[in-house]
């Protein structure tokens, strides 16, 4: 180990940012495509929504936990190369499947590949940013999210249009090749400073007994799945409302979802991790109150979507839903980060992401799918419409679970013993330096 170097801790934030984006183009550009592999491989919507939710939350979600582990006790920066580098060849994978069963098994591996970039690079940030940055920081990091659903939609509608679905998924599988090599070359694994109370390597068990005396924790991770329940579930399936219920064609749904998810929602997201950390400044609580509040704000829009036929009004409404489908992501991740302990912080995000996923991506396009498949013989195409009503629900009770979490978190917090002012503190130490890999 040769000693510590400067690195500018935004840079790393992008890059890291942009590794989230193509995660995302990888995993949701199959919403754009769910209408042309239902016609080539003859598919109902419940088996669309098994490939496009538990074919890949199950693996990512649960491989997570002992990828975290890893990246807990060794470089987070070549755990998250390697996962990249696999997921991106097998999205790949998916372009060339001739059978529905290779696709499904392609999907399947896509997020085994995806579970090792996230906690990681949620922990790796953490040690760059002090506790009152960490929700801005977080929040950049997630606008990857939005960036990524925005590239899926546009080039994935427009491609698959062209050229095929195939092609499509095949495309998005290079650009994370690229950013392997450009993590490699500008980041650099940042110290980790543990208080000294802290053991050096930390079980699972032993992660799991901290996590469960902050009550918040359970409460806010609860909230988190039924907010990804929310918007996995409806984003997901949103295309295909948007060609079933009003007509248009994979190019138009994807350039009013690239204008609404990836430039309305990238904006949200960022803006929700400013003003979470300008608020929490005097109360943490306002980490959760700002998903509340979103949740809140998109509800009476819904009813516009789902009810109305008029294409403009219906379409023009979905906007605000979408919007602020994904601020929930950077003050929750801030949140998760500042309950556990420097050297449980990837393995707390992988919890998170276990339970999180397991609830949204999982359940949430599942789901829909179901309730679409159900009502089908009443409705006809506009059965997805109110199948949509399930996504809704499940944002209705997000806002519950973030209240209850917002209880007892300042409490929490206090047990962790992280600085909530300007002064420097061990993340202030951490973003001076940081030690080659």
């Amino acid at each position: 180990m040769t000693g510590p170097q400067h690195q500018n801790k935004f840079v790393v934030v992008v890059i890291l940012s942009a590794i989230y984006g193509v995660n995302y183009v990888d995993r949701q550009i199959v919403a754009i495509l769910l209408d042309p592999i239902k016609a080539e491989f003859g598919v109902s919507d419940t088996v669309l929504g098994l490939l496009a939710g538990p074919a890949f939350a199950l693996f990512y979600a649960t491989v997570g936990v002992p990828l975290a582990m890893l990246a807990d006790r060794t470089s987070r920066k070549r755990l998250i190369a390697w996962s990249l580098g696999f997921f991106s060849l097998m999205t790949l994978a998916c372009g060339l499947a001739a059978q529905f069963w290779q696709l499904l098994i392609a999907r399947v591996l896509t997020g085994v590949g995806e579970a090792g970039t996230g906690p990681a690079s949620q922990s790796l940030i953490s040690d760059l940013f002090r506790p009152h940055e960490r929700a801005t920081a977080q929040a950049g990091y997630a606008v990857g999210v939005n960036v990524g659903l925005m590239i899926a939609f546009f080039c994935g509608g427009w491609i698959a249009q062209e050229f095929g679905w195939r092609v499509a998924f095949i495309v998005a599988g290079l650009p994370g090749l690229v950013l392997v090599l450009i993590l490699m070359a500008f980041v650099k694994e940042p110290l980790r400073i543990s208080k000294d109370d802290e053991p050096d390597n930390p079980t699972l068990v032993d992660t799991v007994k901290v996590l469960w005396q902050r009550k918040s924790f359970l409460w806010l991770i609860i909230g988190g799945g039924l907010s990804a329940f929310a918007s996995y579930g409806v984003t997901m399936f949103v295309p295909s409302f948007l060609m079933r219920s009003h007509g248009l064609n994979p190019a138009d749904v994807g350039l009013i979802l690239a204008l609404f998810v990836g430039l309305g929602g990238g904006t949200a997201t960022f803006l929700s991790g400013v003003v979470a950390d300008r608020l929490s400044r005097k109360d943490m609580r306002w980490n959760m109150y700002v998903p509340a509040i979103a949740a809140l704000v998109s509800l009476p829009f819904w009813p516009i979507v789902i009810i109305l036929d008029n294409s403009l009004l219906a379409i023009g409404a979905l906007a605000i839903p979408l919007a602020l489908g994904m601020v929930f992501i950077g003050p929750l991740i801030a949140t998760v980060q500042t309950l556990a302990p420097v050297r449980m912080r990837a393995r707390a995000a992988a919890i998170q992401m276990l339970i999180g996923n397991l609830i949204g991506l999982g359940l949430g396009p599942l789901v829909i799918g179901f309730v679409s498949d159900v009502l089908r013989p009443s409705l006809g195409e506009n059965s997805l419409r109110f199948a949509l009503l399930a996504g809704v629900l499940a944002s209705v009770l997000s806002m519950i679970a973030y209240i209850v979490a917002a209880r007892s978190l300042r409490k929490d917090i206090e047990m962790t013993g992280e600085v909530r002012s300007e002064e420097t503190g061990p993340a202030a130490s951490a973003s001076a330096g940081s030690m080659p890999t």
